[in-house]
C-alpha cells in the first residue's frame, strides 16, 4: 500500500473484536451489521466477572488476548498497476508518421500487500482501514484458523480510514465492541493483527492520549468540492507496538472488547517506535453501519467555522474563555444558525462532555446522522447557555443522501475526484498551441488510484475509453459509463511533446 506521509507515518493496523451478551442492531432495514455490544464499560471488572466469566487481572492480558484473537484476521489484496509504454524514438516517426507506435498495449504489473481486519458480524462483515484496500483488485481474507476467503469491498471511507469489506461465509467470530469514551489514560490496552507479514501477533501497551489529530487524513480532502468535508481525526494513541501490516487490525481493553481500529504509526523510519493511533470504536460502529447500509457515510454539519482555543488564541480573538471551540463564523441557513448560535459563542459542552479540541468536537459529529440532534453548553459573553441543535446534510437538509443520489449530486470535479487527482480544463491558448480542440489536464495528484499508475501532473487528457474528451463533463461521461471491474483506458500528452501515452486506471 501506498503512502507518502512524510516523516509521520506508515500505516500499520492491529485488530479484534470480542464478544459478550446482547445483539444490538446499528443499520435499518434489509442491509443491517449486527454488532456485538458490551455491556456498559464503567462497570467494575469484578461485577463483570459474575456476568461474563473469567476477566484479567491488571497487568494480566491472557484473557483479552484469547478472546480477540479468533475475530482478526489476515487481509492480503493484490492490485495491478500500469507502466507507460516505450515511446518509438522521432527517427522511426520520421520514415513512417507520426500515428507509428501508438497503438501498443500498456504494461500491466501486478503487486501484493497485506494488512489486518476485524470481524464485526457473524455473517461475515470485517472493518479494516480504508488504505488496506484502496485500489485492490482482489481480496483475500484468511481466519486464524486458516481459512481463506474472497471479499468484496462493501463500502469505503478516506475521511476516517475506515473501509468495510464481507466474506461469504456464517457463524464466524465476531468481537464485542466495548466503549472508546470510557478508557482512561495510563489503561492497559492490547494490539492484535498481523504485522510484518507475521501470524497473528499480541502487543500491549497503554493508553497514552484520547482525542488525538496528527494530520495524516489531509490529503484525502477533496478540494474540489464546493464544500470539502474535513477528516475525522480524533485517535486513541498507544504505545503498543504497532508495524505494518497492523494496519486493520484491533486495539482492545482488558475484557477483550474492541475499542480502537489501529491505523497508524508516527516513525521516521516507517517502524514502530513508540506511537500508535486507532481511531475509536465509537466512530467505528457508526462508520460501519453507514457503509453496510447506504454505501456512504451519513454527515451531520454544525454549519460553523471553528477556532480552537487556547490563552494565545482566546486573547487575539477577545474570548473571555481560554478553552472550548470559538464560533468564528456562523454559516446562514445551517444547523447552528437555525438553533440561535452567534459568532462569538465558545461551545464548551457537547452531549454532556467537556469540549476543548477540534478532534474531539469532529468525532461527537461524526457519530451522529443528518437530523439528529445534540445537546450543546456555549458560552456567551460570560454566561453559559444550553442549546439543542439538529445536523443538517451537506445540502442543508436532514434527509439521508444515499451514495446513488450523493454521485448524481455533485459536480464533475467531485465525481471525478475518486481518480485520486485534481483536475482542469484546457484554455483555448493551450488547446491550439498543442494541436487539440481541448483536453483535460491532471491538476495535482493525490492518494489513490492514479497514484498507482505511471501518470504525471500535467497529463493532458484527450481521449478517455475512445472517446474525445474536450472538457470536464466529457471525461465524467466517460467515468460513468465505466462498468464495474473494468477499467479506464486515457489516451493524452504532457505538455511539451507531442507524443501519445496510453493509461489504464482502474476503476
Amino acid at each position: 500500500m501506498k503512502n507518502n506521509w512524510k516523516s509521520l507515518a506508515i500505516i500499520a493496523l492491529l485488530s479484534s473484536f470480542v464478544t459478550l451478551a446482547a445483539y444490538n442492531f446499528l443499520g435499518f432495514n434489509k442491509q443491517d451489521v449486527i454488532f456485538n455490544e458490551a455491556t456498559p464499560a464503567n462497570a467494575p471488572i469484578g461485577r463483570l466477572a459474575a456476568l461474563t466469566g473469567p476477566q484479567s487481572a491488571p497487568g494480566d492480558f491472557a484473557y483479552a488476548a484469547e478472546a480477540a484473537t479468533p475475530a482478526v484476521v489476515h487481509i492480503k489484496t493484490t492490485m495491478t498497476r500500469t507502466v507507460r509504454q516505450q515511446q518509438i524514438p522521432d527517427i522511426f516517426r520520421d520514415f513512417f508518421g507520426d500515428e507509428f507506435g501508438r497503438g501498443g498495449a500498456p504494461q500491466r504489473q501486478r503487486g501484493q500487500a497485506s494488512g489486518s481486519g476485524v470481524i464485526i458480524s457473524q455473517d461475515g462483515y470485517i472493518v479494516t482501514n480504508n488504505h488496506v484496500v484502496q485500489g485492490a483488485d482482489e481480496v483475500e481474507v484468511i481466519l486464524t484458523d486458516k481459512r481463506s476467503f474472497k471479499a468484496k469491498v462493501v463500502g469505503t471511507d478516506p475521511l476516517t480510514d475506515l473501509a468495510v469489506i464481507q466474506v461469504n461465509a456464517k457463524n464466524l467470530p465476531s468481537i464485542t465492541l466495548g466503549d472508546s469514551d470510557a478508557l482512561k489514560l495510563g489503561e492497559w490496552v492490547l494490539a492484535v493483527g498481523y504485522p510484518l507479514d507475521l501470524e497473528s501477533t499480541v502487543t500491549a501497551g497503554i493508553v497514552s492520549a484520547k482525542s488525538r489529530r496528527i494530520g495524516i487524513l489531509d490529503q484525502n480532502i477533496n478540494r474540489n468540492e464546493e464544500k470539502p468535508d474535513s477528516p475525522v481525526e480524533a485517535f486513541i494513541q498507544t504505545d503498543a507496538a504497532i508495524n505494518p501490516g497492523n494496519s486493520g487490525g484491533a486495539l482492545v481493553n482488558l475484557r477483550g472488547e474492541l475499542v480502537g481500529i489501529n491505523s497508524a504509526i508516527a516513525s521516521a523510519t516507517g517502524y514502530y517506535s513508540g506511537y500508535g493511533f486507532a481511531v475509536p470504536v465509537s466512530l467505528v460502529k457508526k462508520v460501519s453501519a453507514d457503509l453496510v447500509k447506504y454505501g456512504n457515510v451519513q454527515r451531520g454539519y454544525l454549519g460553523i467555522i471553528p477556532v480552537e482555543l487556547n490563552s494565545l488564541r482566546a486573547q487575539e480573538l477577545g474570548s473571555k474563555v481560554g478553552r472550548g471551540i470559538y464560533i468564528n463564523e456562523v454559516v446562514e441557513g445551517g444547523a447552528s444558525a437555525a438553533a440561535g448560535l452567534k459568532k462569538g459563542d465558545v461551545i464548551v459542552k457537547m452531549e454532556g462532555q467537556n469540549v476543548d479540541s477540534d478532534a474531539q468536537m469532529r468525532e461527537i459529529i461524526g457519530r451522529r446522522r443528518p437530523g439528529d440532534v445534540i445537546a450543546m453548553t456555549v458560552n456567551r459573553n460570560g454566561d453559559l447557555r444550553d442549546f439543542r441543535v439538529e445536523l443538517r446534510n451537506r445540502n442543508g437538509g436532514r434527509d439521508i443522501i444515499k451514495k446513488s443520489e450523493t454521485i448524481s449530486a455533485s459536480n464533475s470535479s467531485a465525481s471525478l475526484s475518486s481518480l485520486g487527482a485534481d483536475f482542469e480544463e484546457l484554455t483555448a491558448t493551450d488547446a491550439k498551441r498543442l494541436g487539440v480542440d481541448g483536453g483535460v489536464r491532471v491538476k495535482r495528484i493525490r492518494e489513490g488510484k492514479m497514484s498507482e499508475t505511471d501518470i504525471e501532473e500535467g497529463f493532458i487528457i484527450v481521449k478517455a475509453n475512445g472517446k474525445v474528451v474536450r472538457t470536464m463533463k466529457d471525461l465524467q461521461t466517460a467515468l460513468n459509463s465505466t462498468k464495474e471491474g473494468e477499467g479506464l483506458m486515457l489516451i493524452g500528452m504532457y505538455p511539451n511533446s507531442s507524443r501519445m501515452y496510453y493509461y489504464a486506471v482502474p476503476v
